[in-house]
């Protein structure tokens, strides 16, 4: 199985090289490295250039923000499966995209995911909090549970039939996406239990307040629109992070 992985940047000269590090040292070897630029102003692309021999494919133009170029890398994919992998993520260990092909072909499934830790933006040996997914359950949708985003492979079939995501959506697009195949077109969904990726703590939904307002106002608009109650789904949602912070 070929695994599209897509990288979207715009001036990341400050985290790409570990990302692109964490790729190249993975074992499994048919992967379509994909690298969205929102035409950078900094040395990003240098430093692509520099230190990767597994980017199949580099496009470099202005976009719409980080769904927009997400997007087009999904266009871009021939993949069986896609992944995403942030411009200040990184792959948590060299078998990581050999683990997810191995479920994909054991459960016959629309999708896997896994655990997710977040880390300090300078130290990425210092965990911040613990992302402990556990097993799936629809219902647990209700509850305001997704699994991490950054963590979450799809087939590439599935893309194809239900859409990539919601340009209206300027932060919680993720989670429309997810809520979309999960809830409303009931994608089949695999677990592995371990860590698969490390995110630097600092993301857009929480720079601000601002950006924390437009979140919950995004997220209550995506729960009603699946059908959710989104009191109980918004808050079971904002509580279920308490514990990611408990060591």
């Amino acid at each position: 199985m070929k695994v599209s992985i897509v990288t979207a940047t715009y001036n990341s000269s400050k985290t790409i090289k570990d990302t692109i590090l964490s790729l190249e040292a993975q074992t499994y070897p048919d992967i379509e490295y994909i690298i969205i630029d929102g035409n950078s102003k900094d040395n990003t692309l240098e430093i692509i250039n520099q230190f990767s021999s597994r980017v199949s494919k580099v496009i470099s133009e202005p976009d719409k923000g980080i769904y927009d170029a997400l997007n087009k890398g999904i266009n871009a994919a021939t993949g069986d499966i896609v992944g995403f992998l942030h411009s200040d993520d990184l792959l948590a260990y060299p078998e990581a995209v050999s683990d997810i092909v191995s479920m994909f072909k054991a459960n016959k499934t629309d999708a896997v995911y896994a655990d997710l830790d977040y880390v300090n933006q300078d130290d990425i040996t210092k965990i911040i909090r613990k992302w402990e997914s556990g097993p799936y359950a629809l219902n647990k949708l209700k509850y305001g549970w997704m699994p991490p985003h950054p963590s979450f492979y799809m087939k590439r079939s599935c893309y194809i039939k239900w859409g990539g995501f919601d340009l209206s959506y300027k932060i919680s697009a993720d989670y429309d996406s997810l809520l979309r195949y999960l809830w409303a077109n009931k994608a089949s969904l695999s677990y592995l239990p371990k860590v698969l990726t490390k995110m630097r703590v600092g993301g857009a939904s929480n720079r601000s307040l601002a950006n924390i307002i437009l979140k919950s106002k995004e997220d209550i608009s995506i729960i009603k629109n699946n059908g959710l109650f989104w009191p109980v789904t918004l808050i079971c949602k904002n509580l279920s992070k308490i514990p990611q912070f408990i060591k």
